[in-house]
């Protein structure tokens, strides 16, 4: 257990540094400019550079801030994005815990973040922090609704909670297929709404520069800065995850019912090549938004998620019920 909770360490801080350099270079193509390009070949070590930085860098703690909770508020963040990685199967046969309620645990999981949030906003004994914390809790809440219906499509079609059940239930094609209509959009609400519970823009609300001056880690800096940032990624990463193995199939290779030397050509495709593949083009996806939409206020956001989102999410769950029942998908 020690050297699997080492070796995920190492993968997902490695995974952060990646993901810093792809964001930025996805900046740069977006805004027709080059990005990181004078640390390492192409920039490739822009993102080093900036840890060392931080790790350099003196953290300070307001004076009147609790200072018990300002230095556990990262730590919750860090450990509660790492923990909602276990029962992510990452290739065939190859997954930390493959637990029989996997969508309800990284459902569970993750909505725990909001509490390092909502103590790092309060502990700062800063107006702004505050407020940024107390956005996110509404945000957080208000679109785990949605995520959660978006989930539960899937689980009514497979009747199972298990995600390695939920991959091999797309043996013969991936729920985005053979889903019809109300899975696609099951898929759209979910990436919508998880771009949201992650605080990126265009919902980044909770640190928004103009207003906020940086939110609920106004006072952060150096390391436990760094820790905000990480956890940010990690969550990233999860919810890209989650998408691609609830919605196309995970590790699964792309098969077509009845075209077995198709399906064998795509066999031999590692399927660790299939699920990061699919991964981070949902990943790229979510960074697309940021550079594409302007940001929303803090009415529409709440707007979209109690009188769009949710209202759609719950017909939606009834006709793929009606579809489940009566067997309509492929």
């Amino acid at each position: 257990m020690v050297i699997t909770g080492v070796c995920l360490l190492v993968f997902l801080v490695l995974l952060c540094f990646f993901l810093g350099y792809m964001e930025r270079k996805v900046a740069a193509f977006m805004e027709i400019r080059l990005g990181p390009n004078r640390v390492g070949p192409k920039g490739s070590l822009q993102i080093v550079a900036d840890t060392v930085k931080l790790l350099f860098k003196e953290g300070l703690t307001p004076d009147c801030a609790d200072k018990f909770l300002f230095n556990l508020a990262p730590g919750i963040m860090v450990v509660t994005s790492m923990l909602a990685v276990a029962p992510i199967a990452f290739a065939k046969d190859f997954q930390i815990w493959n637990i029989n309620i996997g969508v309800l645990y990284v459902s569970a999981i993750s909505s725990m973040g909001v509490i390092g949030i909502l103590m790092a906003g309060w502990s700062s004994s800063n107006k702004y922090s505050l407020i940024g914390a107390m956005r996110s809790g509404a945000q957080i809440v208000s679109y785990e609704l949605s995520i959660g219906l978006s989930l539960i499509s899937i689980v009514i079609l497979t009747g199972s909670l298990s995600l390695s059940d939920i991959v091999y239930s797309q043996a013969n094609g991936w729920w985005i297929f053979k889903g019809h209509i109300p899975i696609i959009i099951s898929f759209v609400i979910f990436i919508i709404a998880s771009t949201a519970e992650i605080n990126r823009a265009p919902f980044d609300l909770t640190e928004a520069e103009q207003e906020l001056t940086g939110g609920f880690h106004t006072e952060y800096a150096g390391m436990k800065f760094a820790m905000f940032l990480l956890s940010e990624y990690i969550n990233l990463f999860i919810v890209s995850a989650i998408a691609a193995t609830i919605f196309l199939g995970g590790w699964m290779p792309f098969h077509i019912g009845g075209l077995e030397g198709f399906n064998h050509i795509m066999d031999f495709i590692p399927s660790s090549i299939w699920f990061f593949g699919k991964t981070f083009f949902i990943i790229f996806v979510i960074m697309w938004f940021r550079w594409t939409f302007p940001r929303l206020r803090i009415d529409q956001l709440l707007n979209l998620e109690w009188k769009y989102l949710l209202p759609i999410s719950m017909v939606n769950v009834l006709l793929v019920t009606l579809m489940a029942i009566m067997g309509w998908h492929f």
